[in-house]
């Protein structure tokens, strides 16, 4: 088995509360609390849950656009919170985020060829005179011809620019992709179309991505394992086939319940969660699930679960399973 790519150790991520003229911290915004993920070269890892659940904080903390409040975040080895500014923009190129928003991401007033090359310049990765070809290049493997590469966003259709989007952080060569919720935004019949360019795009090149999203039918088609995030906290972890055969977690088969069902003949029982999730700010005592939790016993109300091993490395973290 191949060395960790990326390592994730009790990563935790909390954001203060200020109240008063002094602005004085009032308490604490637990976005992100203890969260560990290891992912090696050629694997997705999903990260999925509901909106709220602080996915995209792990996202944008791992890559260090947010700093960690506490944990260890690993990237070939290195810690990266460690690093002088000068020392993460030179990995900086290695780790690339790919936007939910498509229509957002990109600015109006500049040419999509201009776009996706300027990080190579910016890094010195390349001459003004080889960023063309080279551009080219990386519009052609994301499915788009080279007549766009002089065009403006707004000439484009949302899965044209989810497209220009992986063409960007695809350009700088990298070895981790955080894909943001990329297909959120699109019509089903895109989301096959960019589900099935990440595929061959990891088959070519060896990519490794964390891909973040709330809806497990997609996270099934590209992931190798996944992980279930609840209030900050990942609830269970295993391979993908494992976790849609034997989900364990009962946050996850409520999650998989509202999973539509190819073959409506095959009829799966739906259950549906009663209330809002707690705030972070505020999370309930012991399992911060059991506020909703159909099977919740006494002592779920005041012990916290411990991600234990179930077997065959499935992880889960409830007094139930």
């Amino acid at each position: 088995m191949s060395e960790a790519l990326l390592e994730v150790k009790h990563l935790k991520k909390y954001f203060p509360v200020k109240q008063g003229l002094l602005g004085r911290t009032a308490g604490h915004v637990k976005a992100v609390d203890d969260v560990s993920i290891t992912l090696r070269p050629g694997e997705t890892f999903g990260l999925v849950g509901e909106s709220g659940s602080g996915k995209s904080t792990v996202g944008r903390t791992i890559l260090r656009l947010t700093d960690k409040t506490d944990g260890e975040v690993r990237f070939k080895g290195t810690d990266i919170h460690s690093l002088s500014a000068a020392e993460m923009r030179l990995i900086r190129p290695q780790m690339q985020l790919i936007f939910q928003d498509p229509y957002s991401a990109l600015n109006p007033r500049i040419r999509i060829g201009d776009a996706i090359g300027e990080a190579l310049l910016d890094h010195g990765l390349c001459t003004k005179a080889e960023v063309r070809s080279l551009v080219l290049e990386a519009l052609e493997a994301c499915g788009l011809s080279a007549y766009h590469i002089d065009r403006f966003p707004h000439e484009f259709s949302g899965g044209q620019r989810q497209r220009i989007g992986i063409a960007r952080a695809l350009i700088l060569n990298p070895d981790l992709i955080v894909a943001d919720e990329p297909v959120s935004a699109l019509d089903v019949s895109i989301q096959a179309q960019i589900i099935n360019l990440f595929s061959r795009l990891q088959q070519s090149k060896g990519l490794a991505y964390l891909f973040i999203s709330h809806d497990l039918s997609v996270v099934e088609h590209l992931c190798t394992s996944i992980g279930v995030m609840y209030l900050g906290s990942i609830v269970e972890t295993a391979t993908r086939d494992e976790l849609f055969l034997h989900p364990l977690h009962p946050y996850t088969k409520a999650l998989l319940s509202a999973v539509p069902v190819p073959v409506p003949r095959l009829k799966r029982e739906r259950i549906v969660l009663t209330g809002d999730i707690p705030s972070p700010a505020n999370p309930p005592s012991g399992c911060k699930f059991h506020t909703r939790c159909p099977f919740a016993l006494e002592v779920c109300k005041a012990e916290i679960p411990l991600l234990r091993d179930a077997g065959a490395g499935h992880l889960v973290a409830c007094h139930l399973a």
